[in-house]
Protein backbone atom coordinates (compact mmCIF):
# COMPACT_ATOMS: atom_id res chain seq x y z
CA UNK A 1 0.00 0.00 0.00
CA UNK A 2 0.93 3.30 -1.06
CA UNK A 3 2.30 6.34 1.49
CA UNK A 4 0.34 9.54 1.53
CA UNK A 5 4.28 10.54 1.88
CA UNK A 6 5.58 9.07 -1.16
CA UNK A 7 2.63 9.87 -3.04
CA UNK A 8 3.01 13.34 -2.30
CA UNK A 9 6.65 13.28 -3.29
CA UNK A 10 5.76 11.43 -6.56
CA UNK A 11 3.02 14.39 -7.23
CA UNK A 12 5.41 16.92 -6.61
CA UNK A 13 7.70 15.40 -8.84
CA UNK A 14 5.44 15.49 -11.66
CA UNK A 15 6.24 12.20 -13.20
CA UNK A 16 2.52 11.35 -14.17
CA UNK A 17 1.00 13.71 -17.15
CA UNK A 18 0.83 17.37 -16.89
CA UNK A 19 0.94 20.29 -19.19
CA UNK A 20 4.20 21.92 -19.10
CA UNK A 21 6.35 18.82 -20.62
CA UNK A 22 3.84 18.39 -23.45
CA UNK A 23 3.83 22.21 -23.98
CA UNK A 24 7.88 22.06 -24.28
CA UNK A 25 7.45 19.19 -26.51
CA UNK A 26 5.08 20.89 -29.00
CA UNK A 27 7.34 24.00 -28.67
CA UNK A 28 10.40 21.83 -30.05
CA UNK A 29 8.04 21.31 -33.34
CA UNK A 30 8.01 17.82 -32.60
CA UNK A 31 3.88 18.12 -33.40
CA UNK A 32 1.63 17.39 -35.14
CA UNK A 33 3.12 14.61 -37.01
CA UNK A 34 6.57 13.81 -35.78
CA UNK A 35 8.98 11.25 -38.31
CA UNK A 36 11.54 9.25 -36.68
CA UNK A 37 14.57 11.53 -38.10
CA UNK A 38 12.79 14.52 -35.73
CA UNK A 39 12.57 12.17 -32.87
CA UNK A 40 16.44 11.05 -33.37
CA UNK A 41 17.06 14.83 -33.18
CA UNK A 42 15.36 15.56 -29.98
CA UNK A 43 16.58 12.72 -28.60
CA UNK A 44 20.48 14.00 -29.29
CA UNK A 45 19.49 17.65 -28.44
CA UNK A 46 18.18 16.00 -24.88
CA UNK A 47 21.20 13.76 -24.40
CA UNK A 48 23.44 17.20 -25.16
CA UNK A 49 21.38 18.99 -22.47
CA UNK A 50 22.37 15.99 -19.86
CA UNK A 51 24.73 14.29 -20.70
CA UNK A 52 26.00 13.70 -17.38
CA UNK A 53 23.05 11.76 -16.26
CA UNK A 54 22.50 10.04 -19.25
CA UNK A 55 26.09 8.78 -19.67
CA UNK A 56 25.93 7.59 -16.08
CA UNK A 57 22.81 5.46 -16.15
CA UNK A 58 24.69 3.95 -19.53
CA UNK A 59 27.61 2.98 -17.25
CA UNK A 60 26.27 2.26 -14.12
CA UNK A 61 22.76 0.12 -15.02
CA UNK A 62 22.72 -0.72 -19.05
CA UNK A 63 26.91 -1.82 -19.12
CA UNK A 64 26.37 -4.63 -16.99
CA UNK A 65 23.11 -5.84 -18.38
CA UNK A 66 24.99 -5.34 -21.69
CA UNK A 67 28.22 -6.83 -21.03
CA UNK A 68 26.66 -10.03 -19.75
CA UNK A 69 24.08 -10.58 -23.26
CA UNK A 70 26.99 -9.76 -25.55
CA UNK A 71 29.52 -12.03 -24.64
CA UNK A 72 26.35 -15.12 -23.49
CA UNK A 73 28.61 -15.51 -19.61
CA UNK A 74 25.36 -17.11 -18.12
CA UNK A 75 24.57 -19.16 -21.21
CA UNK A 76 25.15 -23.20 -21.72
CA UNK A 77 25.85 -23.57 -25.68
CA UNK A 78 25.14 -27.12 -24.93
CA UNK A 79 21.51 -26.40 -23.98
CA UNK A 80 21.77 -23.75 -27.16
CA UNK A 81 22.22 -26.82 -29.23
CA UNK A 82 19.90 -29.52 -27.83
CA UNK A 83 17.20 -26.92 -28.25
CA UNK A 84 17.89 -26.20 -31.67
CA UNK A 85 18.37 -30.25 -32.53
CA UNK A 86 14.82 -30.22 -30.69
CA UNK A 87 13.03 -27.39 -32.64
CA UNK A 88 14.70 -28.71 -35.82
CA UNK A 89 13.30 -32.32 -35.05
CA UNK A 90 9.87 -31.43 -34.53
CA UNK A 91 9.87 -28.98 -37.89
CA UNK A 92 10.90 -31.89 -39.85
CA UNK A 93 8.60 -34.08 -38.49
CA UNK A 94 5.89 -31.84 -39.99
CA UNK A 95 7.42 -32.00 -42.95
CA UNK A 96 9.11 -29.00 -43.10
CA UNK A 97 12.10 -28.88 -45.30
CA UNK A 98 15.71 -28.10 -43.51
CA UNK A 99 16.75 -25.22 -45.78
CA UNK A 100 19.21 -22.61 -44.23
CA UNK A 101 17.04 -20.46 -43.39
CA UNK A 102 14.82 -22.87 -41.24
CA UNK A 103 18.09 -23.99 -39.86
CA UNK A 104 19.42 -20.43 -38.67
CA UNK A 105 16.21 -19.36 -37.48
CA UNK A 106 15.77 -22.51 -34.76
CA UNK A 107 19.42 -21.82 -33.42
CA UNK A 108 18.94 -17.99 -33.34
CA UNK A 109 15.37 -18.19 -31.42
CA UNK A 110 17.39 -21.27 -29.23
CA UNK A 111 20.16 -18.43 -28.31
CA UNK A 112 17.69 -15.95 -27.70
CA UNK A 113 15.38 -17.80 -25.24
CA UNK A 114 18.40 -19.58 -23.33
CA UNK A 115 19.87 -16.22 -23.06
CA UNK A 116 16.67 -14.24 -22.14
CA UNK A 117 15.96 -17.17 -19.06
CA UNK A 118 19.84 -16.84 -17.95
CA UNK A 119 19.99 -13.15 -17.61
CA UNK A 120 16.32 -12.88 -16.76
CA UNK A 121 17.09 -11.99 -13.46
CA UNK A 122 19.12 -8.47 -14.82
CA UNK A 123 16.56 -7.62 -17.31
CA UNK A 124 13.71 -7.58 -14.28
CA UNK A 125 16.30 -5.25 -12.28
CA UNK A 126 19.08 -3.23 -13.66
CA UNK A 127 17.44 -3.07 -17.15
CA UNK A 128 14.03 -1.53 -15.68
CA UNK A 129 15.64 0.31 -13.56
CA UNK A 130 17.49 2.66 -16.19
CA UNK A 131 14.25 1.85 -18.33
CA UNK A 132 12.45 3.97 -15.60
CA UNK A 133 15.70 6.59 -14.88
CA UNK A 134 15.57 7.36 -18.72
CA UNK A 135 12.56 8.24 -18.71
CA UNK A 136 12.70 10.20 -15.35
CA UNK A 137 15.31 12.25 -17.24
CA UNK A 138 13.97 13.16 -19.99
CA UNK A 139 10.58 14.47 -18.33
CA UNK A 140 13.54 16.62 -15.99
CA UNK A 141 15.10 17.78 -19.24
CA UNK A 142 11.57 19.17 -20.56
CA UNK A 143 10.69 20.46 -17.39
CA UNK A 144 13.79 21.86 -16.24
CA UNK A 145 14.30 20.17 -13.43
CA UNK A 146 17.71 18.53 -12.07
CA UNK A 147 17.55 14.61 -11.94
CA UNK A 148 18.11 14.08 -7.93
CA UNK A 149 18.77 10.51 -7.09
CA UNK A 150 17.23 10.49 -3.86
CA UNK A 151 13.94 11.50 -5.40
CA UNK A 152 14.12 9.32 -8.16
CA UNK A 153 14.86 6.28 -5.12
CA UNK A 154 11.75 7.16 -3.81
CA UNK A 155 9.04 7.47 -7.00
CA UNK A 156 11.16 4.15 -8.11
CA UNK A 157 10.04 2.32 -5.10
CA UNK A 158 6.47 3.68 -5.56
CA UNK A 159 6.43 2.87 -9.54
CA UNK A 160 7.67 -0.57 -9.15
CA UNK A 161 5.34 -3.18 -8.51
CA UNK A 162 3.61 -1.96 -11.68
CA UNK A 163 6.80 -1.57 -13.68
CA UNK A 164 7.59 -5.19 -13.01
CA UNK A 165 4.17 -6.76 -13.01
CA UNK A 166 3.89 -4.83 -16.86
CA UNK A 167 7.27 -6.18 -17.83
CA UNK A 168 6.00 -9.65 -16.92
CA UNK A 169 3.31 -10.02 -18.63
CA UNK A 170 5.08 -8.66 -21.88
CA UNK A 171 7.26 -11.13 -21.28
CA UNK A 172 4.38 -13.74 -21.64
CA UNK A 173 2.51 -12.10 -24.66
CA UNK A 174 6.00 -12.71 -26.61
CA UNK A 175 6.09 -15.99 -25.26
CA UNK A 176 2.78 -16.57 -26.36
CA UNK A 177 3.01 -14.50 -29.80
CA UNK A 178 6.56 -17.13 -30.35
CA UNK A 179 4.40 -20.25 -29.13
CA UNK A 180 1.29 -19.22 -31.44
CA UNK A 181 4.09 -19.15 -34.21
CA UNK A 182 5.46 -22.36 -33.49
CA UNK A 183 2.41 -24.04 -33.08
CA UNK A 184 0.82 -22.30 -36.44
CA UNK A 185 3.32 -23.36 -38.56
CA UNK A 186 3.63 -26.75 -37.14
CA UNK A 187 0.03 -27.32 -38.47
CA UNK A 188 0.29 -25.21 -41.94
CA UNK A 189 3.44 -27.52 -42.83
CA UNK A 190 1.66 -30.94 -42.18
CA UNK A 191 -1.88 -29.59 -44.24
CA UNK A 192 0.28 -28.58 -47.24
CA UNK A 193 2.59 -31.61 -46.89
CA UNK A 194 -0.87 -34.07 -47.10
CA UNK A 195 -2.10 -32.05 -49.83
CA UNK A 196 1.05 -32.73 -51.74
CA UNK A 197 2.85 -29.53 -51.70
CA UNK A 198 6.68 -29.86 -53.14
CA UNK A 199 8.92 -29.13 -49.78
CA UNK A 200 10.21 -26.54 -51.99
CA UNK A 201 7.21 -25.02 -52.29
CA UNK A 202 6.52 -25.56 -48.59
CA UNK A 203 9.94 -23.89 -47.58
CA UNK A 204 8.96 -20.52 -49.45
CA UNK A 205 5.95 -20.59 -48.15
CA UNK A 206 7.55 -21.18 -44.67
CA UNK A 207 9.50 -18.14 -45.39
CA UNK A 208 7.00 -15.66 -46.28
CA UNK A 209 4.96 -16.50 -42.87
CA UNK A 210 7.59 -15.82 -40.99
CA UNK A 211 8.51 -12.76 -43.14
CA UNK A 212 4.62 -11.70 -42.06
CA UNK A 213 5.13 -13.38 -38.27
CA UNK A 214 8.40 -10.84 -37.72
CA UNK A 215 6.77 -7.66 -39.01
CA UNK A 216 3.58 -8.59 -36.70
CA UNK A 217 6.11 -9.67 -33.81
CA UNK A 218 7.74 -6.06 -34.53
CA UNK A 219 4.35 -4.22 -34.00
CA UNK A 220 3.73 -6.00 -31.01
CA UNK A 221 7.04 -5.65 -29.96
CA UNK A 222 6.33 -1.52 -30.29
CA UNK A 223 3.44 -1.42 -27.94
CA UNK A 224 5.46 -3.76 -25.15
CA UNK A 225 7.88 -0.77 -25.33
CA UNK A 226 5.81 2.30 -25.31
CA UNK A 227 3.45 0.13 -22.46
CA UNK A 228 6.73 0.52 -20.18
CA UNK A 229 6.95 3.85 -20.62
CA UNK A 230 3.44 4.57 -19.84
CA UNK A 231 3.84 2.35 -16.99
CA UNK A 232 6.56 4.54 -15.62
CA UNK A 233 4.48 8.50 -16.47
CA UNK A 234 0.80 6.99 -15.87
CA UNK A 235 -0.94 5.45 -12.84
CA UNK A 236 -1.35 2.10 -15.25
CA UNK A 237 0.15 -1.37 -15.76
CA UNK A 238 0.07 -4.42 -17.15
CA UNK A 239 -3.04 -4.73 -19.28
CA UNK A 240 -4.43 -1.25 -18.76
CA UNK A 241 -0.68 0.13 -19.86
CA UNK A 242 -0.89 -2.14 -23.42
CA UNK A 243 -4.09 -1.30 -24.34
CA UNK A 244 -3.68 2.26 -23.51
CA UNK A 245 -0.34 2.10 -25.85
CA UNK A 246 -2.17 0.46 -28.21
CA UNK A 247 -5.07 3.35 -28.46
CA UNK A 248 -1.68 6.16 -28.12
CA UNK A 249 0.36 4.63 -31.19
CA UNK A 250 -2.54 5.04 -33.71
CA UNK A 251 -1.43 6.92 -36.50
CA UNK A 252 2.33 6.89 -35.49
CA UNK A 253 3.01 3.16 -36.54
CA UNK A 254 5.53 3.88 -38.89
CA UNK A 255 7.13 5.94 -36.86
CA UNK A 256 7.52 3.50 -34.28
CA UNK A 257 8.12 0.67 -36.15
CA UNK A 258 11.12 2.85 -38.44
CA UNK A 259 12.62 3.99 -34.63
CA UNK A 260 12.85 0.20 -33.75
CA UNK A 261 14.39 -1.27 -37.18
CA UNK A 262 17.03 1.27 -36.67
CA UNK A 263 17.49 0.57 -33.18
CA UNK A 264 17.29 -3.53 -33.90
CA UNK A 265 19.79 -2.85 -36.68
CA UNK A 266 22.24 -0.84 -34.45
CA UNK A 267 22.41 -3.44 -31.91
CA UNK A 268 22.52 -6.24 -34.62
CA UNK A 269 25.98 -4.52 -36.04
CA UNK A 270 27.59 -4.06 -32.39
CA UNK A 271 26.63 -7.38 -31.48
CA UNK A 272 28.16 -8.96 -35.08
CA UNK A 273 31.47 -6.61 -34.49
CA UNK A 274 31.17 -8.16 -30.19
CA UNK A 275 30.84 -11.56 -31.75
CA UNK A 276 33.78 -11.04 -34.58
CA UNK A 277 36.23 -9.34 -33.05
CA UNK A 278 36.14 -10.37 -29.60
CA UNK A 279 34.66 -14.00 -30.19
CA UNK A 280 36.07 -14.93 -33.52
CA UNK A 281 39.43 -13.45 -34.11
CA UNK A 282 42.46 -14.75 -32.52
CA UNK A 283 45.54 -12.45 -32.64
CA UNK A 284 48.64 -14.13 -30.53
CA UNK A 285 48.08 -13.96 -26.55
CA UNK A 286 45.12 -11.98 -27.08
CA UNK A 287 45.75 -8.99 -25.24
CA UNK A 288 46.62 -6.73 -27.59
CA UNK A 289 42.52 -6.50 -28.25
CA UNK A 290 41.25 -6.93 -25.23
CA UNK A 291 40.20 -3.40 -25.26
CA UNK A 292 38.11 -4.10 -27.47
CA UNK A 293 35.53 -5.81 -25.38
CA UNK A 294 34.63 -3.05 -23.05
CA UNK A 295 34.66 -0.37 -25.67
CA UNK A 296 32.07 -2.50 -27.51
CA UNK A 297 30.16 -2.98 -24.40
CA UNK A 298 30.02 0.75 -24.29
CA UNK A 299 29.07 1.75 -27.52
CA UNK A 300 26.14 -1.55 -27.25
CA UNK A 301 25.29 0.35 -23.81
CA UNK A 302 24.96 3.20 -25.71
CA UNK A 303 22.96 2.27 -28.25
CA UNK A 304 20.67 0.58 -25.86
CA UNK A 305 20.32 4.15 -24.06
CA UNK A 306 19.55 6.30 -26.95
CA UNK A 307 16.82 3.26 -27.75
CA UNK A 308 15.29 3.97 -24.13
CA UNK A 309 15.30 7.56 -24.53
CA UNK A 310 13.88 7.80 -28.50
CA UNK A 311 11.32 5.66 -27.01
CA UNK A 312 10.16 8.07 -23.76
CA UNK A 313 10.39 11.08 -26.66
CA UNK A 314 8.61 8.50 -28.76
CA UNK A 315 5.96 8.54 -25.83
CA UNK A 316 5.73 12.22 -25.48
CA UNK A 317 5.62 12.99 -29.14
CA UNK A 318 2.16 10.65 -29.02
CA UNK A 319 0.68 12.10 -25.84
CA UNK A 320 0.99 15.69 -27.12
CA UNK A 321 -0.51 14.26 -30.60
CA UNK A 322 -2.90 12.53 -28.64
CA UNK A 323 -3.74 15.70 -26.69
CA UNK A 324 -4.17 17.83 -29.60
CA UNK A 325 -6.59 15.64 -31.62
CA UNK A 326 -9.23 15.85 -28.50
CA UNK A 327 -9.23 19.53 -28.13
CA UNK A 328 -9.42 19.93 -31.97
CA UNK A 329 -12.52 17.42 -31.40
CA UNK A 330 -14.08 19.62 -28.62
Amino acid sequence: MESPVSNTILQSNQLFPHPNSLQILQSNQLFPHPNSLQILRETVKILMQNPTTFIAISILLISPVSAIHLSNLLVDQSIVKTTTKTLLLVLKSSGLPSIPFVQQSCQKLAEIAISSIASFPFYCTLLLISKAAVVYSVECTYSRKKFVSSKFYVILKTIWRRIVSTYILICALIVGCLALFMILLICVTRLLFVIGFSRDSIGCIVVIIGLVFMLFLAHTLIVCDLSMVISVWEDVSGTQALVRSRVLIRGQTRVGLTIFVGSTVGMAIVKGLFEHRVKSLSYGDGYSRVWERPVLVLVYSFVVLIDFMMSAVFFFSCKSYSLEAVECGM
